[in-house]
């Protein structure tokens, strides 16, 4: 089996994670990133033989949006864990993207495992984050504050998407 078979089949993408789940997050605060990775196995026939298929996630590439990426050999975790994670500088829409790279293995006919040479990348859905600049003001203490109220978040535009940073770099975690 070749690197060209395995991409053929249907490896699917991890789900991936970022930010609150509320899907906006303050600018400069630590957005948290994660994926679920999982062992994919997958059945073919090569010349009428039944092949099994083991996709193993290797590397994570998470294109932040805004110019910044970062790739890892870590998955990340959930939140209050930082080990995957980035902040916004500038309010806007922006898009994460995914990119899992994984490694194959085939068994023949029920034999051992053998190593596919090459590996194969596969992109997740975006995750879709506003980055909202939040400012303190004097309030009326005689008004209740809704707490559980999030703060207007404005419907994606070409006007509400998030800037490029000018200062973007590649990070390797």
């Amino acid at each position: 089996m070749t690197v060209s078979d395995f991409a053929q089949l249907p490896v699917e993408p991890l789900p991936a994670h970022a930010g609150p789940p509320e899907g906006w997050l303050p600018v400069n605060m630590v957005n948290v990133l994660y994926a679920e990775p999982s062992e994919q196995m997958l059945s073919t026939e090569l010349l009428g033989t039944p092949v099994a298929v083991r996709a193993t996630p290797v590397s994570y590439h998470w294109d932040l949006g805004d110019g910044n990426t970062i790739t890892t050999t870590s998955p990340g975790e959930p939140y209050p864990s930082e080990a995957v994670s980035a902040t916004y500088r500038r309010e806007g829409w922006y898009d994460i993207t995914l990119t899992t790279t994984f490694a194959g293995q085939f068994s023949v006919d029920g034999g051992g495992w053998q190593d596919i040479e090459g590996t194969i990348e596969v992109a997740s859905d975006p995750v879709a984050i506003f980055s909202k600049s939040l400012e303190s003001r004097l309030v009326n203490p005689d008004v209740p504050v809704d707490e559980d109220a999030d703060p207007w978040i404005p419907e994606r535009t070409a006007e509400t998407e998030g800037p490029q940073d000018p200062d973007a770099r590649h990070r390797t975690l």
